[in-house]
């Protein structure tokens, strides 16, 4: 960098030289936000920023938010966060950024009241988050619904239950057992049986950790997540994945402007990447691999990553095997599974409705990511319902979820 331009930067002092900046782009936009807390001897401790383009992301895709501070200190020692979900392409959307003096609850209390304010006072419908006590606290004080990492509890698993005294077959043991109660077992009893048997397998040490982490496990199980709108989220890796793409553009020695405005950079990118999936979406249709009426409809309705989501659904539902279990459109499927075995996954119930053309499968896969499972396409099918009835196709999910939004004047997860 040349003098001159530093000199420039910083003429200020780095916090007259950040307010500058947040300044110059109220200036160019007056939607652009930031808040500032302060220490006793009105020094500033945390900062929490916005532009437009973020609070109308929020607005339209901010059902589903992970928020995390894994990358690494600036020069001014301060942590940065940053909340983010998904677009309607399942690319990383950025809905806010913070940098933290540190990382106590009243610091993450008064972030987290900055962001809603910034949005409007508009919850989530879930946020994902670590496993950190204070920044645990804080979310539970202002937030209404908030799960645990699953990442997170993986790698706390390996740091807590594994052990290189251990031997390696009972180690890989435990990792499996839990890995089944936080992902497989989706029955809370079945959860509470096998939970006890692993614990009964591990030592007094690793039985007080375990004892800690089911305190929580409403916040991480399958078996009480089935029925929570997540758009197929599971961890806070979203958050981690941009950190991780802004290390080429973010470096620890970085003074706050360069830090402001290689973020910025770093935004910006995901911004493009976003105009370049819409490009492509609008100048050719996905290829359809059967051309049913109801996959027609939907490779003109979704983006091509759902569509190809929903299209693997649909071909599942060609290998679904049914049987009636009353006279009520109430049925028993199972899907054959593609290995050439001919055996059969887990049978679902699905209950069908034909006047209302609706389907409720006790797999909640839709209720959990906004796309129809195999079964209940076959349970539509079995109804001669041939098109995707309304109610199931997810705006958020559409090519235009932006444009419906802005039409309407309401957000996606309003339509």
């Amino acid at each position: 960098m040349c003098k001159g331009r530093c000199q420039r930067e910083f003429a200020y002092g780095q916090a007259g030289s950040m307010l500058k900046y947040f300044q110059d782009k109220i200036s160019e936009n007056p939607s652009f936000h930031y808040a500032l807390q302060l220490d006793v001897e009105e020094h500033i401790t945390n900062v929490f920023w916005v532009d437009a383009k973020m609070i109308i992301d929020y607005a339209h895709f901010g059902d589903v938010v992970t928020f995390d501070t894994t990358f690494g200190k600036n020069k001014e020692y301060r942590h940065f966060g940053v909340f983010v979900g998904f677009n309607q392409y399942r690319e990383i959307t950025i809905f806010g950024a913070a940098l933290l003096f540190d990382e106590t609850c009243a610091s993450f209390t008064w972030l987290f009241k900055a962001f809603l304010s910034a949005q409007n006072g508009k919850q989530p419908r879930a946020i994902f988050t670590d496993q950190d006590t204070a920044m645990g606290n804080a979310i539970k004080e202002v937030f209404t619904e908030a799960w645990l990492c699953t990442h997170h509890i993986m790698q706390n698993v390996v740091k807590h239950l594994c052990n290189k005294k251990n031997d390696e077959d009972e180690e890989s043991h435990v990792l499996t057992d839990f890995s089944a109660c936080m992902y497989s077992i989706e029955d809370k009893i079945a959860f509470e049986e096998a939970f006890n048997i692993m614990r009964s397998k591990v030592d007094n040490k690793r039985v007080s950790w375990l004892d800690s982490i089911y305190k929580f496990e409403e916040k991480w199980a399958e078996c009480y997540m089935r029925d929570i709108f997540t758009l197929g989220m599971r961890s806070t890796q979203l958050s981690e994945s941009f950190n991780s793409d802004l290390k080429t553009h973010l470096k620890s020695y970085f003074y706050i402007i360069r830090f402001l405005k290689h973020f910025e950079r770093g935004v910006q990118g995901k911004r493009n990447k976003e105009l370049d999936e819409e490009f492509e979406a609008r100048k050719k249709l996905p290829r359809i691999r059967m051309r049913t009426p109801m996959l027609v409809q939907a490779s003109k309705l979704y983006t091509p990553q759902i569509f190809k989501a929903f299209q693997a659904e649909y071909k599942r539902s060609m290998a679904a095997c049914t049987r009636a279990l009353d006279e009520n459109n109430t049925y028993a499927i199972s899907i054959v599974r593609s290995n050439g075995d001919l055996s059969s996954e887990q049978e679902c119930i699905v209950v069908g409705d034909p006047l209302e053309q609706t389907t409720s499968c006790n797999c909640e896969q839709f209720t959990r990511t906004g796309v129809l499972c195999g079964h209940a396409l076959k349970v539509l099918d079995l109804m001669n319902i041939k098109l995707l009835p309304n109610h199931y196709i997810l705006k958020c999910w559409t090519r235009e979820a932006r444009i419906v939004a802005e039409l309407t004047g309401m957000s996606v997860q309003d339509l």
